[in-house]
């Protein structure tokens, strides 16, 4: 990836993987934004480019405790895409963690050292 490629790394700052994320940019020079869920939120159009490049079900984390502790009426939001953007902006949590962006385009879901090193070599 060339540099001076604007990269941002959104999720929420005690979550393990973005944690990891932060640490392996940082390590590798790569220089990035940081979007904290919690303090920033998230909103339809974001999340609605982001569906451009992810599919809705690898964007809603379906193994996390946020999603396990919402109740079935909730869960049922996630059947549609509109249902399922408002969850995700009620809450941001249950969005995969963290979201890489590079130019206004979602290039990873979580963190994976090996993807990381190929997206950014």
């Amino acid at each position: 990836m060339a540099r001076g490629a604007k990269t941002t790394v959104y999720g929420i700052p005690n979550c393990d993987s973005v944690k990891k994320a932060r640490v392996w940019l940082e390590e590798h020079g790569v220089e990035f934004e940081f979007h904290d869920f919690k303090k920033a939120g998230v909103n339809d159009k974001l999340i609605e480019d982001w569906l451009e490049d992810v599919p809705l079900d690898q964007l809603i984390n379906k193994r996390g405790t946020t999603w396990r502790g919402l109740s079935d009426v909730h869960k049922a939001e996630a059947d549609t895409t509109a249902g399922a953007i408002a969850l995700m902006i009620h809450k941001p949590s249950i969005i995969k963690r963290p979201v890489i962006v590079v130019n206004g385009r979602v290039k990873t879901l979580g963190f994976s050292a090996e993807n990381y090193a190929s997206l950014f070599a």
